[in-house]
């Protein structure tokens, strides 16, 4: 459902809810096109697996569906709201991980590409309540020292977006600072595979192995033993 709260003050998001009706915290946190049907599906898909999961509109309501467009919201995004795009996070944050349906203290973070590089500069912060982070083709540096989280990245083999040499001084980063992180890199890639609506980059048989190890992984973290509903995309 769409989630509109004053206290938030921050354009609509998206939140979906297990059947069940609690479950631990997921925020996701999408790439440049916007919280388009894609993520909002995504949400969707990780609720049907015992997750709450809200997605933050960083757009406030608008998608692209072009490079050209994707970067002209980026743009302004980052040059015009890059504060505000702050307090929409944290808020998220802070709404999600106090929901009456969240059975855990904290909360994971998943992010792709534009979405990954917040998640990296959020999972950074320990006054924050992340204790998993997952990352789609992005590579921001950083410290990480004060990190609370644990790490998983799925990279694509042919990136044109993110460099050799950025993914190089994460993992030194990530490394130095004495954290765990677990990183895939997919045959036969290309940036935004994971995204079923990008029909020039969706690999299927990357993007069901992907998910598999990312409900893995977030179900090590919060400690679920029910097995994945729907572990594919194909």
């Amino acid at each position: 459902m769409k989630l509109r709260d004053g206290l938030m003050t921050m354009p609509p998001h998206y939140i979906a809810i297990p059947k069940s009706g609690t479950g631990p915290g997921v925020l996701v946190l999408h790439s440049w096109w916007g919280l388009n049907t894609f993520f909002a599906g995504l949400c969707d898909r990780f609720s049907d697996n015992g997750f709450v999961a809200l997605a933050p509109d960083l757009y406030g309501g608008k998608v692209a569906s072009t490079v050209e467009s994707a970067k002209a919201l980026r743009a302004q995004a980052t040059a015009s709201r890059r504060e505000p795009a702050y307090k929409m996070l944290i808020a998220a944050i802070n709404y999600l991980s106090s929901h009456d349906a969240v059975t855990t203290q904290h909360i994971a973070v998943v992010g792709f590409s534009m979405g990954g590089h917040w998640a990296l500069w959020l999972a950074q912060r320990p006054e924050l309540p992340i204790e998993a982070t997952v990352i789609f083709y992005a590579a921001r540096n950083g410290d990480f020292t004060q990190s609370n989280s644990r790490f998983l990245f799925h990279f694509a083999e042919n990136d044109e977006w993110v460099s050799a040499a950025s993914v190089k001084k994460l993992k030194r980063s990530l490394e130095t600072a004495g954290k765990d992180a677990s990183y895939f890199n997919y045959p036969g890639t290309s940036h935004w595979f994971f995204e079923s609506d990008r029909s020039e980059a969706f690999h299927c048989e990357a993007a069901a192995s992907a998910w598999k190890r990312t409900l893995t992984f977030l179900n090590e973290e919060s400690r679920q033993t029910e097995p994945p509903i729907r572990s594919s995309f194909c």
